[in-house]
């Protein structure tokens, strides 16, 4: 290899940087743009809900979803020895459609292990169920009531 070639390249390599390294002060001596802040409106336009497209294709009529309802699983904890699943269920009816309420009992005493599982019917009526029965009081005790989780 001859010596112009390598020092072209070395000129070529020294400049590249040269210019990298004005570019990187430029930036740092420019103010950061602020972020043009735009909205899912003005990128898609006027896009019709599910249910306007629905009443559109049916003449009109308003269109109900037919998906089903999802149930929740509620903890019921700090529950009384003579709380039993009916009276669980009783407490718990009055604020939403119940599909199951059990109090788990003992396997070897058969009593109540103090805490039990309220099953509701739909899922979009657990944060209101949860803050109206919250620390109210059944059958003598105030009861703590929480969205289940899974056993680990």
């Amino acid at each position: 290899m001859n010596s112009p070639e390598k020092r072209a390249r070395e000129d070529k390599r020294n400049q590249k940087a040269r210019v990298k390294e004005q570019r990187r002060l430029d930036r740092r001596h420019n103010a950061p743009s602020q972020p043009e802040i735009v909205s899912a409106a003005d990128i898609n336009g006027n896009v019709p809900s599910i249910e306007e497209v629905m009443a559109s294709l049916q003449g009109g009529a308003r269109v109900e979803r037919s998906a089903p309802p999802i149930p929740v699983k509620l903890f019921v904890g700090s529950l009384s020895d003579a709380t039993t699943s009916a009276s669980l269920r009783r407490h718990f009816e009055p604020h939403s459609d119940i599909a199951e309420a059990a109090v788990i009992m003992d396997r070897n005493t058969g009593s109540s292990r103090n805490f039990g599982f309220v099953t509701l019917a739909d899922r979009k009526s657990a944060a209101a169920v949860i803050s109206e029965l919250h620390q109210s009081e059944l059958d003598g005790s105030r009861i703590v009531v929480n969205i289940a989780t899974e056993r680990r």
